[in-house]
């Protein structure tokens, strides 16, 4: 596996002869007291309710993230917990967008008194329930939201979301180079009509046009329904030199359509991102025909988690395959903990506002365990996880980060082959 020393700093990609991408690259005493945001103290338990997919087109990023949830839960239990106590895990399923399922699975988790919820995966979704989270108290902390409509508009100045995956600013340049760099000049790209899809779709495309390519076609196809005919044709018709598929668990049905018309992987060069870089092998949660997928590219924001770390995730998941967005869900939950201890209180708005501090500008510490031994010290501390550097900014999200580029092997399954680190 190619390991990249490449930074990507954000700005407009340039075109050369060799491209070269250089610049981008707590629950309160009352109810009623969390939504007046008053300044309450909290009940002592730090509790963690998790906002994830068991259902929906991105339940295969449940058992990861669930995971990387439950051994930071384990970790901080066996290092004492958060302020004299155990800290609590409540479940709850975000669905998707069509379940709808995500605010009276949120009403579960506030009632349960939970002062960080871990979640949504979808951006979508966690857009249809973070103003009654955040109205609440409690902190949203996502470890998969790619939109950039979080640091933007309503959400422009700091609050109580926060984020441990990228935004999509850094996964589209990271996108548009890895295009570049393998000579597709005429990109078309099919995604879906989403908070998410929508914006990855922009951001490529800006990076592409910035660095002369041609963006053939944008064809945005409906969440509900998948593209029709008329739009798997028009991507053929753009006689493209690569596609770029924005999509989630429907890949399975896309793909297939895409074969037909001529324009499959095997028969023009094919890109996916996070939403559906998955395993698509036999046993696998979805499948696809051996050989399908052999060669085609996509990207993951993080960093690369190692061995170790899956070792250990098996100790509470045996049956693990999947690993998107564990280590993101597993930093997510300690740089809470952490926070909490920083703050000596467990109300979201207490933890929130020291959440951005620990990812910084202090001693660097790499565990719960020491983190929180320097914290009972009085020093600061600046907590890199197992999904990278964090360096939360004022908005929530990460302002250093790493996006993995991966490649399907004959049976369908995916592998690193680089990861590119850069700072938004």
């Amino acid at each position: 596996m190619k390991r990249s020393t490449q930074t990507i700093r954000l700005g407009a990609v340039v075109a050369a002869s060799a491209l070269v991408l250089a610049a981008c690259g707590g629950s309160s005493d009352s109810e009623g007291d969390k939504a007046s945001g008053s300044k309450s103290k909290g009940d002592g338990v730090l509790t963690f309710g998790s906002l994830l997919p068991e259902t929906g087109s991105l339940a295969f990023l449940g058992p990861p993230e669930f995971a990387g949830v439950d051994l930071a839960i384990k970790d901080i239990n066996e290092a004492g917990g958060v302020l004299g106590k155990d800290v609590v895990h409540v479940r709850g399923d975000s669905g998707d967008t069509d379940s709808g399922i995500a605010p009276a699975e949120t009403d579960k988790l506030l009632k349960a008194k939970s002062d960080v919820i871990i979640g949504a995966a979808s951006s979508g979704v966690s857009l249809t329930v973070i103003d009654k989270i955040m109205s609440a108290g409690a902190i949203e902390f996502s470890p998969a939201n790619t939109s950039t409509a979080f640091d933007e508009g309503n959400y422009s100045k700091p609050d109580l979301y926060f984020r441990t995956a990228p935004s999509d600013i850094l996964q589209g340049a990271v996108l548009a180079n890895l295009l570049i760099e393998e000579g597709r000049q005429n990109v078309a790209i099919l995604a879906r009509q989403d908070a998410y899809g929508e914006t990855l779709a922009k951001e490529v495309s800006k990076n592409l046009e910035a660095a002369g390519s041609k963006v053939a076609a944008k064809v945005l196809y409906s969440e509900k329904t998948g593209p029709g005919d008329s739009q798997i044709t028009e991507i053929k018709n753009a006689k493209a030199d690569a596609v770029l598929l924005i999509a989630f668990e429907e890949t399975t049905t896309v793909i297939p359509k895409l074969i037909q018309a001529g324009t499959g992987p095997q028969d023009v060069p094919t890109y996916f991102v996070d939403g559906n870089t998955a395993n698509y092998g036999k046993g696998d949660s979805a499948s696809l025909p051996d050989g399908t997928l052999k060669g085609t590219k996509g990207t993951i924001p993080g960093a690369d988690a190692g061995d170790a770390f899956k070792k250990r995730l098996a100790t509470v998941n045996s049956k693990l395959k999947d690993y998107t967005y564990s280590a993101e869900s597993y930093d997510a939950v300690v740089v809470s903990a952490l926070a909490a201890i920083a703050a000596k209180d467990d109300a979201g708005e207490a933890v929130a506002k020291e959440i951005p501090g620990v990812t910084k500008d202090g001693e660097k510490c790499t565990t719960f365990k020491d983190c929180a031994a320097l914290l009972k010290d009085g020093k600061d501390i600046d907590y890199d996880g197992v999904s990278g550097p964090i360096e939360l900014g004022e908005t929530g999200s990460p302002t250093a980060a790493s996006i993995g580029i991966y490649e399907y092997d004959a049976k369908n399954k995916i592998s690193p082959v680089d990861y590119i680190s850069g700072t938004i």
